[in-house]
């Protein structure tokens, strides 16, 4: 993956995130993480995925 994607695929998350791919499965799936399907393939943006990192640190107290 390069940084400069704007759109990722469920193992580019999972790359991203260092988790594996069913974990982002199963988030998209109960709508956990923002995604579209383009065909058979789920997308994520990853403008989408930062703020939803971002959005998760503030619930949870921050990262720090």
């Amino acid at each position: 993956m390069t940084k400069s994607k704007h759109v990722m695929t469920v193992k580019d998350v999972a790359d991203y995130l260092d988790v594996h791919p069913m974990t982002i499965y199963k988030y998209v799936k109960d709508g956990r993480i923002p995604a579209f399907k383009v065909g058979d393939s789920w997308r994520i943006r990853r403008d989408s995925i930062d703020k939803w990192i971002r959005d998760s640190e503030n619930r949870n107290g921050g990262s720090k």
